[in-house]
This record gives C-alpha cells, sequence and structure tokens, in this order.
C-alpha cells in the first residue's frame, strides 16, 4: 500500500478553477472559436493596450536574460505616481501573488485568517495553503461585507487573529465599501492583525466612488493595499500585480517571495500601461455603457441582479440550486462562456463580465432564449 504523500491541509484544497478557455469549449461543444464570446473572468474586452504591446516586443529582444529581480524601473515609476517610497512597493505575480505571499508572511498553521462570505476564492485557499483556520464571516443583507461583523469576529479570536481579507469592489458580488467604513476598520483592527485591502477592480470606480488608500497605509502600520494590472490595464496574459505597504512589511513579502516572480515582459508593459491614460478612460467608459447595457436587459427581462462597482454584474437566472449551472451550460452551447458561482454559495446566479457591446448583444440574446424556454427544453 502506497504511503500517503504530502500534508492534510494541502490535500484538503480545492484547486482554483479559472474560467473556461475558449478552445476548451469549442472542443466540446463543437463550436467556431471566432463565434465564441468569451464574458466569464473579467478580462478587459479592449484587450492589451497598443502602448504596452510595443513596450513588450521591446522586451522581448532581451529574453535571453533574466529580469530586474527589484523590478526597479516599474517601482520607480509606481513610487511616482503613489507617492510613497520604492521599499512600499512589491511587485508580484499577479495581485493574488500579493494575497498569497502576506498570508505566508504572517500566519502559519493554528492561526485565524478572516474574510467574508461570497469573497474572492484565493481567500480561503491562500489560507489553507499554509495550514491556518479559515473564518468567514456572514455577508451583509446586499450580499457585501459585514465590516462590523467581521471585526467583532476578530476580537474574539484574540491573538490568534493574525489576518483579514477585504475586497472592495468584491469579486463575485461587485458590492462597494464605503470609504469611511473601512478606514473605521482599519482603525479599530488590534495591531497584531493585518488587514489586505484587494482592489484589483479600483480603477472601476465612478469618481463619486474614488478615495485615497494609500493614505491609508500611510497612517497605519498593519495595512496591505494590492493591486492589479490584469483587469483595467488588459495585461491579465502577463500576470502582474503590486501591493503597497510600509517597509517593515513589505520586507517580509520580499523575504519569501520568488527571486525573479514578474517576468521581463510583464514589467515593460505595465510601465507603459500606467502612462497610457486614453486607453484607461476608454476602457472605464466602455465599462460603464456596458453595465447600463446588461443591467437594462436584466430588467426587462424581470431578472434580480446585484448594482456592481467592477466590470462584471452578478445575475439571478433561477429560484432552484441547479439553476446556475444549468443555464450555464445552454449558454456554452450556445458559445457564450460566462461563469457559474456555486462555488461561492451563489448557485442560482451567474457572474457575467462587461464585454464590447456585440458580444453583451450576444449574451443578452443567448439568456433571453434560455430563460423563455419551459425548464428541461432544448
Amino acid at each position: 500500500m502506497t504511503k500517503k504523500i504530502g500534508l492534510d491541509h494541502v490535500h484538503a484544497i480545492a484547486p482554483y478553477v479559472g474560467g473556461r478557455p475558449i478552445s476548451e469549449v469549442a472542443r466540446e461543444f463543437g463550436l467556431d472559436e471566432s463565434a465564441i464570446v468569451k464574458l466569464a473572468s473579467n478580462e478587459n474586452p479592449l484587450g492589451m493596450p497598443t502602448s504596452a504591446k510595443e513596450a513588450m516586443l521591446r522586451a522581448a529582444n532581451d529574453l535571453g536574460r533574466y529580469p530586474d529581480s527589484n523590478g526597479f524601473e516599474l517601482k520607480r515609476v509606481l513610487s511616482k505616481r503613489l507617492g510613497v517610497p520604492e521599499d512600499w512597493i512589491t511587485l508580484g505575480n499577479g495581485s493574488n501573488d500579493i494575497l498569497e505571499l502576506t498570508a505566508r508572511a504572517v500566519a502559519h498553521a493554528g492561526d485565524a485568517v478572516v474574510f467574508s462570505k461570497h469573497a474572492f476564492a484565493v481567500y480561503p485557499l491562500a489560507t489553507q495553503a499554509i495550514g491556518a483556520k479559515a473564518v468567514e464571516v456572514a455577508a451583509d443583507a446586499s450580499y457585501g461585507h459585514d465590516l462590523p461583523a467581521m471585526l467583532q469576529t476578530i476580537r474574539s479570536l484574540g491573538e490568534t487573529a493574525k489576518l483579514v481579507f477585504v475586497a472592495n469592489p468584491n469579486n463575485p458580488t461587485g458590492s462597494y465599501l464605503q470609504p469611511k467604513a473601512i478606514e473605521a476598520f482599519i482603525s479599530e483592527m488590534p495591531a497584531h492583525v493585518v488587514v489586505v485591502l484587494d482592489e484589483a477592480y479600483n480603477e472601476y470606480l465612478s469618481p463619486e466612488q474614488r478615495y485615497d488608500a494609500i493614505a491609508w497605509v500611510k497612517k497605519y502600520p498593519n495595512l496591505v493595499v494590492s493591486r492589479s494590472f490584469s483587469k483595467a490595464y488588459g495585461l491579465a496574459g502577463l500576470r502582474i500585480g503590486y501591493g503597497i505597504a510600509q517597509p517593515h512589511l513589505t520586507d517580509l513579502l520580499n523575504r519569501i517571495r520568488q527571486p525573479f516572480n514578474v517576468n521581463s515582459l510583464a514589467q515593460a508593459a505595465a510601465i507603459a500601461a500606467l502612462g497610457d491614460e486614453a486607453f484607461l478612460q476608454q476602457g472605464y467608459e466602455l465599462n460603464r455603457a456596458g453595465y447600463q447595457q446588461l443591467t437594462q436587459a436584466f430588467e426587462q427581462m424581470g431578472l434580480t441582479y446585484l448594482p456592481s462597482s467592477g466590470n462584471f454584474v452578478l445575475v439571478k437566472v433561477g429560484d432552484d440550486d441547479e439553476a446556475g449551472a444549468r443555464v450555464n451550460r445552454e449558454l456554452l452551447k450556445r458559445g457564450v462562456i460566462v461563469r457559474p458561482v456555486g462555488n461561492y454559495g451563489l448557485p442560482q446566479w451567474l457572474r457575467i463580465s462587461i464585454g464590447l457591446p456585440e458580444e453583451n448583444t450576444i449574451c443578452i440574446q443567448a439568456l433571453g432564449a434560455i430563460l423563455s424556454k419551459p425548464q428541461g427544453t432544448a
């Protein structure tokens, strides 16, 4: 009999499952790849900015050498943009790398890590990977973070609580937390508990929703803010993100991160993307228009959806717990890839990324056709 290899808490992890690739859906359902619409992974429908692509191609001439392990030039640009010293910045292989590095740096087996129900799937995965105790706090009535309940839970855990994840906006619900509520939460946090404020969708906030999280980093030594180039900047395939924290925390993250965790192409593309304000604004406006297009259609179909501050909308497609999976499969047959969220405790809902106008239209028409048929009809 073969002896079991590996730690029990690692065996208990359910691996992260991303949105299905277009090629995989094409093979399974016998579809033409060019006719498939992917609205599953909150990607930027504009793709990569031309400025970033050109910078990446220039960097490709030097791929025989290792990347700059410290990301000097990208940190320099970020430092100037954010108004913090360069040693306050940690680069990551996507922002989820920052989330995982923080968990590894501040918690270990037996410690407690707190997060909200219906929050990003990487939070429990990062917790399980280090053998810590995942403490999920019930969401509020709007499916968002209940910050007072989270704070109360942390206090009840005492010294065992080491880390809390807060997302704003939250994925997959799109919920938004008011800045005053977030800062009040951070200010009342015990000093031994690190707060990660996950702002992967920060650039999609409307002007009236925006706030200065960097000012909080300067004020609170137990705060890490994580951000991503995957969404608004269109660099999902290059895997790059960053964290901002005071030096005692960034020092910990840099001690355990892989030496070359951000490749040369990603660094070059990110520098270019940061300077491309026109692309960022175009994406923001496209997202706002697409949100209106989708939500108006949902209203016309009589569907419930959650207000979203990200680049996606969570919509309820039935009342039974098979609804999300059932409608998702019917959409796949029609060449539309969205995201079922049963693994988030939302089996009646689908998360639909906001795409180009024509992609949104295809999704709306397919969804309408499926929901207008009696259950069980092909």
